[in-house]
């Protein structure tokens, strides 16, 4: 009996996600490194849809100040969040080389894409999994969660995100949530 194309286009992607994953578990990952002031942060690459030139992004009334608001993306309505002021840092003016990086995170609900805010893009960097450490314990005061880990570049450290968890869907909805409520509570 022989496969049909369609059986052998899915078994070629079954395969082709297996190696993907054989070579990620024992090699080297990709990650894009961008700036947020004077720090270097990076996501993989596997997660980013695209980086575009900061341009037109409109306001929506009462959220978060990290929620920069949103911009359509080829006809799709994209949240657009500043990671600097996501982390508790001062918003900054846009420049010329500030970017809206489009990345696709996983929720219960589907993927979602959402856009960041960074001061610049760097490059692409592959860093193997020895020169990954865990990241650093700060107590319970200081969010951890969003750092996957700390990667070794050059004797300097780029603190690899967690785009799951920094631009987690549901705790951006509560937040936003909580924005609103504390604006209708100071107009009442």
């Amino acid at each position: 009996m022989q496969a049909t194309g369609t059986q052998l286009a899915k078994q070629s992607a079954r395969d082709a996600a297996v190696i993907r994953e054989a070579s990620l578990a024992v090699g080297e990952q990709q990650y894009l490194t961008f700036q947020l002031g004077d720090e270097m942060f990076a996501i993989g690459i596997l997660s980013i849809r695209e980086i575009i030139e900061y341009g037109l992004v409109t306001e929506v009334p009462m959220t978060p100040p990290f929620i920069r608001g949103v911009i359509n993306l080829r006809g799709a309505v994209v949240p657009v969040l500043d990671l600097a002021v996501r982390f508790g840092k001062k918003g900054r003016d846009s420049t010329k080389r500030t970017c809206i990086v489009i990345v696709e995170i996983e929720t219960d609900k589907g993927n979602h894409e959402m856009g960041v805010v960074v001061d610049a893009v760097n490059e692409v960097l592959e860093i193997s999994h020895a020169d990954i450490e865990a990241p650093p314990e700060f107590g319970a005061r200081i969010r951890s969660d969003f750092i996957k880990g700390m990667g070794k570049i050059n004797g300097k450290f780029v603190i690899i995100l967690d785009a799951n968890r920094v631009l987690s869907v549901d705790e951006v909805a509560v937040i936003a949530n909580m924005g609103r409520m504390e604006a209708q509570s100071a107009s009442d």
